[in-house]
């Protein structure tokens, strides 16, 4: 994934499951920590303060296949799409031994102010800022 903020991450004996392979819900983790270091790349700071931050809007996952202790994956995220006031984004997690997709997704973040929750458009110093981390996609 070009442009992209990859993570490396451990597998840990927690993240499975009774069906011995890693939980669904761990894979939204790895989507999180790889969004949160590209939050961190582009400048986008978490606005717990009443200022203007970013909020998950929606997000998908596609299971490609399973995961099993002991791994090491890679979490990759990237944006697709910069919009007036919302961005796609796109992630995977790879096996980092052998470069093996076990997962796919995609979300679509708002840039909210958290004092009146409404939506803000996004200023070009950010979106200049967000720009060296896409992979924008033609519509």
């Amino acid at each position: 994934m070009p442009s992209s903020i990859r993570v490396e991450l451990p597998l840990l004996w927690g993240d499975m499951d009774a069906f011995a392979h890693v939980n669904n819900t761990v894979y939204l983790r790895w989507f999180e920590s790889a969004r949160i270091a590209w939050f961190e790349r582009a400048g986008i700071a978490g606005r717990g303060d009443g200022g203007v931050g970013p909020i998950l809007a929606s997000t998908h996952c596609r299971f490609v296949r399973p995961l099993t202790y002991p791994d090491v994956i890679i979490a990759e995220a990237t944006t697709t799409r910069i919009g007036r006031s919302s961005f796609d984004m796109a992630y995977r997690v790879l096996r980092r031994d052998t470069g093996e997709l076990a997962a796919e997704g995609g979300g679509v973040i708002v840039m909210l102010d958290y004092t009146t929750g409404k939506a803000q458009p996004i200023d070009d110093a950010l979106r200049a800022r967000m720009l060296p981390f896409c992979t924008l996609v033609a519509p």
